[in-house]
């Protein structure tokens, strides 16, 4: 069935507020067979009836977020109405609703607020029980001979919208969509790998088996590899995407490297320290995102001055007028001086040159050296080349991190 999302909002447009709704809508109503095929944004007020219009004659469900308040340029209801020809009426138990949601709360009811209460006749209505603007829900050729699709209007706020749309909207299409081929999807986050090598070495053997769809997204240190197909092909295709890939995948569950390595440390009961020069706490930053790290993150030194790298980690000057901070011998002597003063089972260094300026010839901007020391090991050191703006240096620095303590914790090359 083709599905379609629609978001209104200006703030949308001007980059003031980010899309969350096309994530969450897309991933709930995959297992019933479906997919957003297309996705439009428009502006407040008037754009929704180009888009609708538009729409009507090739969509069989479209999903609108947004446009259902109470203030002038919320017209989605209205516009939805008129092009549907029908009338809008009070729905009682909708003002029934904002009256007690208001009383409860103290807040001063106004006119303006009881537009929220008014459906198109024949809708059927979602309540909202984290907000006052309903979601409706029209089924198709809801006025014949007028063809229409499923309508969905759902509010714009994510913490209104989305259990709604668990609560109310599935339902309604697991029946429409029980007749829809059911696929299956998988994800494999791939580390220290670029796209196109990636691409070599898995894509022609996967594509070779019919009905696989194979796709990738990169990011800074990381690819994404999606396959989408029936789930036999699937299984065919995960076989020879772990077969090639191996250890560079991190994860097939949509877990970040920061959330595996938390995890594995917390198996073996074992702690983290971080000593961080170039990085500048950003390695500590996605450590702390993920929940339970406190379990196994001790502390986070930023050092990013020489001073601090020789009084906090107690790094020999001697070593800082030979080496220079940038250098493999100072890197070292960061990770056992962070382990040594936290008395973790780990720590991770990182020194290097963002830019833009501050290289040579020997050391040129994105040079960078990242050192692993663990108790009872030789500590492990790695020089790497990352010629990029700061924040990408900074992300593809912090991501080898990472993938260095992994591949160690789950007693890898780290290679």
């Amino acid at each position: 069935m083709k599905t379609i999302l629609i978001n209104t909002g200006t703030e949308l447009l001007l980059g003031d507020v980010q899309d969350a709704h096309l994530a969450f809508i897309a991933k709930e109503i995959f297992p019933l067979g479906l997919r957003i095929e297309e996705q439009r944004t428009v502006p407040d007020g008037r754009g929704i009836r180009s888009a609708l219009t538009d729409l009507f004659p090739r969509a069989e469900i479209v999903f609108v977020t947004g446009g259902l308040g109470p203030t002038t340029d919320d017209v989605t209801r209205e516009i939805t109405a008129e092009l549907l020809r029908l009338k809008l009426v009070s729905d009682e138990r909708v003002m029934t609703a904002i009256l007690q949601r208001f009383a409860k709360r103290g807040i001063k009811f106004t006119e303006r607020v009881s537009r929220q209460a008014y459906v198109p006749e024949g809708a059927e209505v979602f309540l909202n029980e984290n907000g006052t603007a309903p979601g409706l829900y029209l089924r198709a050729n809801i006025n014949p001979p007028f063809h229409s699709p499923h309508l969905f209007l759902l509010p714009g706020p994510p913490r209104e919208l989305q259990p709604m749309f668990r609560e109310s909207v599935i339902p309604k299409l697991r029946s429409m969509a029980s007749t829809s081929p059911l696929f299956d999807r998988r994800m494999y986050r791939i580390a220290k790998m670029g796209e196109s090598l990636v691409e070599q070495a898995i894509g022609e053997k996967v594509l070779a088996i019919p009905g696989i769809e194979l796709g990738y997204c990169a990011r800074p240190g990381e690819v994404d590899v999606r396959i989408i197909g029936d789930p036999a092909a699937v299984e065919r295709a995960d076989t020879i995407i772990r077969s090639l890939l191996g250890p560079a995948i991190f994860s097939s569950n949509d877990e970040t490297l920061e959330e595996v390595v938390v995890k594995l440390l917390v198996e073996r009961k074992e702690t983290l320290a971080l000593a961080e020069s170039c990085t500048g706490g950003l390695l500590a930053d996605r450590i702390t995102d993920v929940p339970g790290a406190s379990a196994v993150f001790v502390a986070g030194y930023i050092v990013y001055a020489n001073e601090s790298k020789m009084d906090v980690l107690q790094v020999d000057s001697a070593l800082m007028e030979r080496h220079g901070a940038v250098s493999e011998t100072v890197a070292r002597a960061m990770a056992e001086g962070a382990r040594m003063r936290a008395k973790t089972t780990y720590a991770l260094s990182t020194t290097g040159i963002a830019g833009p300026s501050g290289g040579s010839p020997e050391k040129p901007v994105g040079t960078v050296f990242i050192a692993l020391a663990a108790a009872g090991s030789k500590t492990t050191a790695r020089q790497l080349f990352f010629p990029s703006d700061r924040e990408t240096f900074k992300q593809l620095t912090a991501q080898a991190a990472l993938d260095l303590l992994r591949k160690t914790l789950i007693k890898g090359s780290g290679d």
